[in-house]
């Protein structure tokens, strides 16, 4: 029976066996073709390639993987496939498939071609932890999938080491992550003394009982909090954010802006979901478990992250750094999804992540392709380029259009599915905070633009032509921006598909 039982948890980890796998082909690898290192991003590619294959092989999968063999919860393991968990995944890989081809176009990286087979092994390092946070339903793996995340993003951070600024940001990076994972890491162990239990699943039937102590629980589910909410970028966690963002090479901000990010609210989204909620109804509502206010904390750190991402943006120069408070801007409309706790809240993250996905990261990429020609990221340095570059001129001013949540393009109906949410439970107040922080966040996107295009372009103002393939990599991200605003069924039935949490 056990072995029966380790068969099958063995058989829902593939994707995972396949990435670590593909880990230990690229470090040997690494070592066989130490002299000519030019195969290494495309093992690494077809080793995500043929993890994609095996998570999109589990849709319409559900089971707990490494369940325990006591009897009161055989029927809880450590991970839980589903749905949800496969829609976000998919998004990670998505995003992996992208900086890899980032990554070849980039001359951050290419200056540190002795050192390229590292760089994707912690690459796959970050890919494995996002994996297991997604899946995991134990507060012990949910810890050290955080963990190995983390680690291998503090080394990428400052891998490059061709600036000042990278090692700066490498050791912030460590240093606000190092407490946030002591703080999380209080709260597991108040919530084990408490229950005498990880298991989120077990958690969830125990604080339902009138012995809990209310105090002692909210303090460990902060603390919790403090750990997660500082992956997702929310405030008042997000001081590491700016400069990390800045700091690293132009391939990892990108990838920390969005698989990263995916994968803190997929942890965020289950483990409120999972140990909070006890009952949900016809109409996608959730019931939560009265041990803890979730709707007015997650309304609080909603609307403070927007409003101190946008106003925060408003003075920056550098694009990256505005882009990074962009992305703490974004993380909190994602939050406004969760705070309504219905499902309809829930379909709106699933689809906002799509379009975020594909409007950020050609945002990012447009920046690397411009930064490779002008060695800067500087606003100023913008002047007149819309010009002289019209296909990156154009494209990045659709997707800082889409990023603004304007109509005709996807950000439009990643943000009106959000207000629809709210909108339905009658949180008028808070959709018109949100509606606010949009006007705000115009300012910023529209003064790169201002510069772009209404600047004059001098002698000194380059004309970037993108090679083939990194024209086609940007018309891959923009063209699916403007389509997915006007057609948008597909997206709405893909999310639709994934709102499926096991257990409820």
């Amino acid at each position: 029976m056990e072995l029966n039982n380790l068969y099958q948890s063995i058989n829902l980890i593939l994707p995972e066996i396949v990435l670590s796998a593909s880990l230990v082909i690229l470090v040997l690898a690494d070592l066989i073709f130490h002299k000519d290192k030019r195969l290494i991003p495309y093992i690494a590619g077809i080793g995500i390639a043929i993890t994609g294959a095996f998570v999109i092989n589990q849709f319409g999968i559900s089971g707990f993987g490494f369940q325990s063999t006591s009897q009161s919860i055989r029927n809880y393991g450590l991970i839980a496939v589903d749905s949800f968990g496969v829609f976000f995944k998919l998004i990670v890989i998505a995003s992996s498939i992208l900086i890899i081809f980032f990554s070849l176009s980039s001359s951050e990286i290419r200056k540190i071609k002795d050192r390229v087979g590292e760089y994707y092994a912690l690459i796959f390092g970050m890919i494995l932890g996002m994996f297991f946070m997604i899946s995991a339903t134990d507060l012990i793996l949910i810890y050290l999938s955080l963990e190995l995340l983390s680690l291998s993003s503090y080394v990428l951070a400052g891998f490059t080491k061709l600036q000042d600024r990278n090692s700066e940001a490498a050791l912030k990076y460590l240093l606000y992550g190092a407490v946030s994972s002591g703080l999380m890491l209080f709260g597991i162990s108040l919530v084990y003394g408490l229950t005498g239990s990880t298991n989120l699943y077990v958690i969830n039937s125990l604080i339902q009982g009138p012995h809990v102590n209310l105090f002692t629980l909210s303090l460990a589910i902060i603390l919790i909090f403090a750990g997660i909410g500082y992956k997702i970028s929310s405030a008042p966690f997000h001081f590491w954010t700016p400069d990390v963002y800045e700091g690293a090479p132009i391939t990892i901000t990108a990838f920390l802006s969005v698989a990263s990010k995916s994968a803190g609210f997929a942890l965020l989204i289950r483990f409120i979901k999972t140990t909070f909620v006890s009952y949900i109804n016809d109409n996608g509502e959730w019931t939560l478990i009265n041990v803890f206010d979730w709707q007015s904390v997650l309304i609080a750190i909603s609307i403070l992250t927007m409003t101190l991402g946008n106003f925060s943006a408003l003075w920056q120069n550098n694009l990256k750094r505005m882009l990074a408070y962009s992305s703490i801007a974004h993380a909190g409309y994602l939050l406004l999804g969760l705070v309504v706790l219905t499902n309809q809240g829930l379909l709106a993250i699933l689809i906002y992540f799509i379009v975020y996905l594909l409007m950020n990261l050609g945002a990012f990429l447009v920046v690397m392709l411009i930064a490779n020609k002008i060695n800067s990221e500087d606003i100023d340095d913008y002047n007149g380029i819309g010009y002289t570059s019209p296909l990156l001129g154009v494209s990045l001013a659709i997707f800082l259009i889409s990023l603004t949540g304007l109509p005709p393009t996807a950000g439009f109906i990643g943000k009106l599915y959000l207000f629809v949410a709210l909108v339905d439970v009658k949180m008028i107040t808070v959709a018109v905070i949100a509606l606010l922080n949009s006007v705000v966040s115009l300012y910023y996107y529209v003064r790169v633009l201002k510069h772009m295009y209404l600047s004059k372009a001098t002698d000194s103002t380059p004309s970037i032509i993108p090679t083939f393939g990194t024209g086609i990599l940007v018309l891959v991200l923009v063209i699916p921006v403007l389509v997915f605003g006007i057609y948008f069924g597909p997206l709405v039935n893909l999310a639709k598909s994934c709102l499926v949490i096991i257990g409820f």
